[in-house]
């Protein structure tokens, strides 16, 4: 179907009128009954009743309308998703967890825009099961995460290995794992490792999933947790935060996915310039 009926479909909707529709559309008002007439064709139902006042949707109308109005926005999506913005020769879609993009895909930005001034960015943040379903569909160039899934036509590549150590707010903090203790879900590779080295542990007052939440509510209310060290130095040279140096430390491998057949010279080179910034911030 045309998306240019739908969005006339809901233009008319949205004024009243045919006049008014027209009006909103630029067009003339026997173009906008010429789409009406077309849409409704290809329906096989009418779907306004047409009178003085104006127009009404029909039933079919009324049922048509949700119809319109996801199709008008899965196009202006895909549009925005696969269209080169105006001025630059590429568009790159990257995508990473929150946590892989503070203090790394951040510095990485700035760095690839000096890089490459006429590629633009679209950067998404998501967990494993969104950025590699985005990675299938086309609609993300590159994935950063922790605990990828091997599909086929996808390159699997180790990025950087994270170093999880305990910090705390407290002077001298004790290895135990208190009540202000917060657990931050890393991953199942995380909490394996957590699971052996505490096996007592029955879960903490407060759980995220999201590593910058946890700092966060930390350094405001205090407390303690596990968080990769590349986010903490700041922190600990201010005298913010202190390493429970008794504590475990954990390994959580980070990773760059990517189409196995890459025929995009923009994607080669941000490729190229992530591995750099993650050997620079390491």
């Amino acid at each position: 179907m045309d998306t240019e009926l739908a969005r006339t479909f809901l233009a008319v909707i949205g004024t009243g009128s045919f006049v008014d529709a027209a009006q909103k559309l630029f067009v003339t008002q026997s173009t906008v009954s010429a789409r009406i007439q077309r849409l409704e064709e290809e329906l096989g139902a009418e779907l306004f009743v047409r009178n003085k006042a104006g127009t009404t949707l029909t039933a079919a109308g009324r049922q048509f309308q949700r119809h319109a109005t996801v199709l008008t926005r899965t196009v202006e999506q895909a549009r925005q998703e696969i269209g080169i913005v105006e001025g630059f020769r590429a568009t790159l879609t990257i995508g990473g967890r929150v946590g892989l993009w503070e203090d790394l895909l951040l510095h990485w930005l700035p760095a690839f825009a000096k890089l490459a001034p006429d590629i633009a960015v679209r950067a998404l943040i998501g967990f494993e099961d969104e950025l590699m379903q985005a990675l299938i569909e086309g609609r993300a160039d590159i994935g950063v995460m922790y605990t990828p899934q091997a599909r086929p036509g996808l390159t699997v590549e180790m990025l950087l290995e994270e170093q999880l150590v305990m910090m705390s707010t407290h002077p001298d903090p004790p290895r135990e794992l208190g009540q202000d203790y917060i657990y931050v879900d890393w991953g199942p590779e995380f909490f394996t490792q957590h699971t052996l080295a505490f096996p007592n542990f029955s879960g903490a007052a407060l759980t995220v999933n999201i590593g910058w939440l946890g700092l966060q509510r930390i350094l405001s209310h205090g407390g303690s947790g596990y968080f990769p060290l590349r986010m903490l130095r700041k922190h600990e040279i201010e005298g913010r935060l202190h390493r429970v140096v008794s504590a475990p430390e954990f390994r959580l491998p980070a990773y760059l996915c990517f189409p196995s057949r890459i025929d995009n010279a923009a994607i080669e080179l941000a490729l190229e310039s992530i591995r750099k910034t993650a050997k620079d911030c390491g």
